[in-house]
């Protein structure tokens, strides 16, 4: 880059962000404990509460707020009855409603991260934000040579913001866990936790954008934004515009319209995990838009989570152990991802998820991806699995499962979504015909060393 801005650090108004940062720690630890409060008054004591009533005042308590709340609310409604669903539904709400921040303060922002000439450097920025993110906001703008560019800009004092809504997140798990045993929040409040310090990083995030460009280089309908470097910091990440249309504007389209965008998709997604272990961990509707030519523009890579070759080995062995009713080879793929102690009657609760994850790729025929119940993909099957995993004293799931199950049932709802029917059996086989641990193994480090990643 052409200054080091990074690593430059106001202390100015030290003391109006003490202020603020306690301020959002009182709002969101009231409502959060006035939802507590409510919930175990309802399960423990009888009280009966208005619920959707109670939700939009915590809705209201909450919309103002920018930071991760939307992520906590997008987790727990992966743990079934962890929340009752208005609550649930009530957090999902929060990314849309967090006001932008205002121009005059874009300005001073932009200034901390590219210098006093900020401006300089681009033909035009538009002052409105064209879009909002959990960490930040992203600005349209052109440079000189006439590339259009999307700069996403990081919100102040994000680390405080984080460790606040993350502090309500434990305090939620731990009020769940004293009525229900089911599943162990311990790992998945560790996952979510670095995943979300993860995504602070917006030159983590360049890298892995680099990333994703390389593995889907030969995906001719994938695309992948080019980052900007001499435009990029830890807090500003600038790439390549993308043009293209919200998924949600094709579901009434033609059959076969749908099923090729649920391909494409299919590709985006599986073509990172099986061919190099990583996984774009936030499959929601607004990281993706659609081209004219139905190719599908992926987005946003705070969120990408990079698995150790032998965890995908495993995911290959238990489609191969259900496939072919193999109890041994089932047990072996659960102990590779680090479930421990598992009694006779645990693998047979956990093969009835897995049969529902994996059960549109072991038949051959087309047909749609699955149902949807009580507004939610999964949730009768996990109810079930949850009741019985509570009978059977709980399980402690293993942490990289967070962002496996959340992208699987994420991306199921997108093809839900679209009323896709495709025979996946025949995609899924097609791409993994020629799988090898050791070959996936020497892809994923060179994938890796060539982004300027070493994590694995």
């Amino acid at each position: 880059m052409a200054q080091d801005p990074k690593n430059k650090s106001k202390k100015s108004g030290s003391g109006g962000k003490i202020a603020s940062r306690a301020a959002r720690y009182a709002k969101v630890s009231g409502a959060m404990a006035g939802l507590a409060a409510k919930v175990a008054g309802e399960r423990y004591l009888g009280l009966k509460i208005e619920r959707e009533k109670h939700a939009e005042e915590l809705l209201l308590a909450l919309g103002g707020l920018k930071g991760p709340l939307m992520k906590v609310g997008q987790i727990l409604a992966t743990i079934p009855e962890a929340l009752p669903p208005e609550y649930a539904n009530a957090l999902r709400q929060l990314q849309s409603n967090a006001p932008p921040m205002g121009w005059p303060f874009v300005r001073r922002r932009m200034k901390t991260e590219l210098g006093a000439d900020w401006e300089s450097q681009f033909k035009s920025f538009e002052h409105d934000a064209a879009a909002a993110a959990s960490l930040g906001q992203v600005h349209r703008a052109v440079l000189h040579d006439g590339t259009r560019v999307a700069c996403k800009l990081q919100y102040p004092d994000m680390q405080s913001v984080i460790q606040a809504d993350l502090n309500q997140l434990k305090l939620i798990f731990s009020l769940y866990e004293r009525y229900d045993k089911a599943i162990s929040t311990k790992y998945i409040h560790d996952e979510l936790s670095a995943r979300l310090f993860e995504e602070m990083d917006y030159a983590l995030e360049s890298r892995h954008c680099k990333l994703y460009g390389n593995m889907l280089a030969d995906e001719k309908a994938v695309h992948v934004p080019r980052v900007i470097d001499d435009l990029s910091t830890d807090r500003l990440l600038t790439a390549t515009w993308m043009d293209g249309e919200k998924i949600l504007d094709y579901v009434d389209a033609h059959a076969d319209t749908r099923n090729q965008i649920a391909l494409n998709m299919f590709r985006a997604w599986y073509v990172p995990l099986y061919y190099y272990g990583v996984i774009h961990g936030d499959p929601h509707l607004g990281n993706y838009t659609v081209r004219d030519d139905l190719s599908i523009n992926l987005m946003d890579f705070g969120c990408v989570r990079v698995f150790p070759p032998k965890f995908i080995g495993g995911v290959i062995d238990l489609y191969h152990a259900l496939m072919n009713n193999d109890t041994a080879r089932a047990v072996h793929a659960y102990e590779t991802w680090g479930f421990n102690n598992l009694s006779k009657d645990h693998i047979e609760t956990l093969n009835i998820w897995a049969k529902f994850l994996y059960g549109p790729v072991m038949e051959d025929r087309v047909r749609p991806i699955g149902e949807v119940t009580n507004g939610i993909y999964g949730r009768e099957t996990a109810t079930e699995v949850h009741e019985r995993l509570r009978s059977l004293g709980g399980v402690t799931v293993p942490r990289e499962f967070v962002f496996m199950d959340r992208a699987a049932l994420g991306l199921g709802s997108v093809f839900l979504h679209l009323k896709a029917e495709v025979n996946w059996h025949r995609l899924f086989n097609e791409m993994i015909a020629d799988f090898d641990v050791t070959a996936l193994e020497k892809r994923q480090k060179a994938a890796l060393k060539k982004a300027g990643l070493s994590h694995t």
